[in-house]
């Protein structure tokens, strides 16, 4: 099976491309084709003319999508529907990492996926706008909404805080704000196993188990060792951020399960993520 991966390069892609070893994956970036082009991308799509594409590719950084709404619409939305049309026209099934910010985060229960969405952000209005670009011009599609996604081929939470932690003896960490970790090898294999079921609809991937950043933050110190540096609790208005973020998006792992898909809690897949970061730095 031909496998095209928009956003080979970055973070997520990379794992993709490690933890799927088994088809023809055809890596792909920005150099390749601009999401914004729409020439660009149906030419690429119609040169490789694959069965699966997975869009990996997105504009991510919260804060700046808040600061330039128009690239983060063009990257997020746009793109996607570039993409789409180009590979409707090819009949290539399409897999759209998507996130869980397209949630207000008002709940106290895990989001399902015919929740409804209300996104606080750009970014989540941009990649909610990229789902439903994607339903629109696309007949055979598959959406993976995941969070607080982090790996060693990207900046991450964890590297903030491991950087951090070299310099400072005291962190101030977000207390208020709660998520479900997710290590972008475990996500890679969940999107590789969904595309081999052939799953449609909208799927939530991440990690097991729930956490603040404050207690994200913890984990990765006592992993690592660093268990004399100091963690403050602070709430979202002491951050100071620019862009809003929901207090829960923790997402319901049922749709996941449906396809007999499960994954490993987040601190196994932190400590995964330590190891893979000392062999690189060895």
């Amino acid at each position: 099976m031909r496998v095209l991966v928009l956003g080979a390069r970055g973070m997520l892609g990379t794992d993709i491309l490690r933890e799927w070893q088994s088809d023809d994956l055809i890596p792909a970036g920005s150099a390749e084709a601009d999401l914004r082009n729409f020439e660009a991308v149906e030419r690429l799509i119609h040169e490789v003319r694959p069965a699966w594409i997975v869009l990996a590719a997105a504009y991510t950084d919260v804060d700046g999508c808040e600061r330039n709404p128009e690239l983060a619409f063009a990257v997020n939305a746009t793109g996607v529907e570039n993409v789409a049309r180009a590979a409707q026209s090819v009949n290539a099934r399409v897999f759209l990492v998507s996130t869980d910010y397209v949630f207000d985060g008002q709940g106290r229960r895990p989001y399902g996926i015919a929740d409804p969405t209300s996104p606080l952000n750009v970014y989540g209005a941009s990649k909610l706008a990229g789902e439903q670009a994607l339903r629109k011009y696309h007949s055979n599609w598959c959406i993976g909404r995941t969070s607080w996604l982090f790996g060693v081929h990207g900046p991450s939470f964890p590297e903030k805080i491991l950087r951090a932690a070299e310099t400072r003896p005291e962190l101030a960490v977000v207390n208020d704000q709660f998520g479900s970790p997710t290590y972008t090898r475990d996500l890679a294999r969940a999107i590789r196993d969904l595309v081999f079921a052939d799953a449609r609809g909208i799927v939530h991937i991440t990690n097991q188990g729930i956490c603040s950043w404050f207690d994200f933050a913890r984990e990765i110190l006592s992993q690592f060792g660093h268990k004399l540096i100091s963690v403050v609790p602070i709430n979202t208005d002491q951050s100071a951020r620019p862009a809003r973020r929901p207090h829960y998006s923790v997402l319901s792992p049922a749709s996941l399960h449906a396809f007999g898909i499960y994954t490993r809690p987040w601190q196994q897949g932190l400590r995964s993520f330590l190891e893979e970061r000392i062999s690189q730095q060895t």
